[in-house]
């Protein structure tokens, strides 16, 4: 049996029609959308990485962007569990050497099942190996299959694994279920099925500084308008300048103020820095209770000491 060394080389994306180096070419490629990078996509990675391993060769990940949903139906916003450079940043830690993203645009999303094969797989990848999810399909109209993909392998001159699905109790864990979760403030759970907990990254801006006034500072955050996580309040952790710091946050729309437009805010424990500009990675570790409106500043305030303390004591134990 070959065994391949462990990647020394750094990660490699090659986007577009960016052209294969040669010392990728001939890979065992792991093929999906991997929005989320979950347990079940980590399933069909690790199947590739094993195989790569096996034969000697490169493990390259080929997936999509924008998200072939999105592409399709751009009327629905699709709450995506993570955008292209944190999900790049996932695969990155997964152990793959590269990650191919195809742009999911009219051109591909005409081209038929064999004509991938053909012009991406054989021409472009040279793939030694393909490893699918049970349920992948591409090509137009979706008429690429897993068994179409086995087929044409035969007829190409590679290898094709098909990994079953992913369960947790009996339950598929798929993309679709993470975000199920999130929207009803199931965090714990979605946690579970990523392999890690839900996270979001953005910048600090200004805001109206009314957290100062009550004695919370927050770093306000304004996401993507498609994250459906529930509105509420959450433990969290905050991730800035290498650091990883405690932290409780409110999600949603402020009924007590303004009822406006979903803002992240975060109250970082024991921290007084400055923190406008940076870039927090905040991660969602439990549900503490839904947004409520009150009648009055002591209330909000006496509910926002409660609220920390019961962060401070999850993210303690």
């Amino acid at each position: 049996m070959n065994s391949r060394p462990l990647r020394t080389a750094p990660f490699t994306v090659l986007a577009g029609d960016t052209p294969v180096p040669d010392e990728l070419r001939g890979a065992v490629v792991a093929i999906g959308n991997f929005d989320g990078v979950h347990r079940g996509h980590r399933a069909v990675i690790s199947t590739a990485i094993e195989q790569a391993h096996s034969l000697g060769c490169p493990a390259l990940a080929l997936t999509f962007e924008p998200h072939p949903r999105a592409f399709f139906r751009p009327e629905e916003p699709l709450f995506r569990l993570t955008p292209q450079p944190m999900k790049l940043k996932r695969l990155e830690e997964t152990g793959l050497d590269g990650a191919v993203v195809l742009a999911f645009d009219a051109a591909l999303a005409a081209k038929d099942a064999e004509a991938f094969v053909r012009d991406i797989l054989v021409e472009r990848l040279g793939v030694r190996m393909i490893v699918a999810g049970f349920d992948f399909h591409f090509g137009k109209a979706r008429g690429g299959s897993p068994i179409f993909l086995r087929e044409a392998g035969k007829r190409h001159g590679f290898a094709v694994e098909i990994v079953p699905p992913l369960l947790d109790e009996g339950a598929q864990i798929s993309s679709s279920a993470i975000r199920a979760a999130l929207a009803q403030g199931r965090v714990e759970q979605a946690a579970d099925m990523l392999g890690a907990p839900f996270a979001v990254e953005a910048e600090v801006v200004h805001g109206d500084k009314r957290g100062r006034d009550l004695g919370y500072p927050t770093a306000n955050m304004v996401l993507d308008p498609s994250i459906a996580l529930a509105h509420g309040i959450y433990a969290v952790t905050a991730e800035f300048d290498g650091v990883v710091h405690p932290a409780v946050a409110s999600f949603g729309r402020r009924p007590t103020f303004d009822g406006g437009a979903p803002k992240l805010e975060v109250f970082v424990f024991d921290y007084s820095g400055d923190l406008y500009g940076k870039t927090l990675r905040v991660a969602f570790r439990a549900y503490l209770r839904p947004e409520l409106k009150f009648d009055g500043l002591d209330a909000l305030i006496a509910q926002m000491d409660k609220d920390s303390a019961q962060a401070r004591a999850i993210l303690g134990a």
